[in-house]
């Protein structure tokens, strides 16, 4: 299985990342969990900011938008484009909101097999690393899990998709908005003794075979 969660963007071991996908590899970036934010600002926000199509089509990867609502209700269409791809690339955002769009669109139920079996890398920061743990539960510190967009069931999905064991908490005593928040969700994981792990931005979770390893990033 190959994994790679990060906090923050495409963290501090990028080269991992393109090294799972392959040379030329086909990247479906999925970017769900920025749907509640107006279509304009996030245009914007890719040509001014952070454009992560365009960095992987840097690298030489073949990278594309892999919209989720697109295949809401054919789940037969995205099993087709999944298996034309190496890997998926899920963007931060409102992880209750990614996960909806993974409900509704099939991908949990087609990915996982995919991922398990290495015919697809899974790979996402935030929101996208948060989802491939077992469930949400403690994340509503960090993302309101009543945040919509068109065309998504309002009803909250709290299981993840079952990657790995344990939670991930991105942005943990970082430079970020959402530190105090993450701080606030790994302690309340902690007092109930659910398997957790934190993440300070750069850091990255790598799993490229078997074993599941923190890449530290750089301080």
């Amino acid at each position: 299985m190959k994994l790679y969660l990060a906090s923050w963007r495409t963290g501090d071991s990028f080269g991992e990342l393109v090294r799972m996908a392959g040379p030329g590899g086909r990247v479906g970036v999925i970017a769900n969990a920025l749907d509640f934010i107006p279509a304009d600002e996030r245009e914007a926000y890719r040509r001014k900011v952070h454009d992560p199509i365009a960095e992987f089509r840097s690298f030489g990867l073949d990278a594309y938008d892999l919209d989720l609502c697109a295949y809401f209700g054919r789940p037969e269409r995205l099993l087709a484009e999944l298996e034309r791809t190496q890997l998926v690339w899920a963007t931060g955002g409102n992880a209750f909101l990614l996960r909806r769009a993974m409900r509704r669109s099939g991908f949990d139920a087609l990915a996982p097999g995919l991922i398990w079996a290495g015919r697809l890398a899974y790979g996402g920061w935030s929101a996208g690393a948060c989802v491939a743990g077992p469930d949400l539960r403690g994340l509503e510190l960090m993302d309101d899990p009543h945040v919509l967009a068109e065309g998504y069931d309002p009803q909250p999905v709290w299981e993840g998709l079952g990657l790995v064991e344990a939670a991930i908490v991105p942005h943990y005593r970082s430079d970020h908005p959402e530190a105090a928040a993450a701080e606030a969700t790994a302690e309340w994981m902690r007092v109930r003794n659910l398997p957790h792990r934190t993440l300070r931005d750069g850091d990255v979770l790598i799993q490229n075979g078997e074993d599941l390893e923190l890449h530290a990033g750089r301080i």
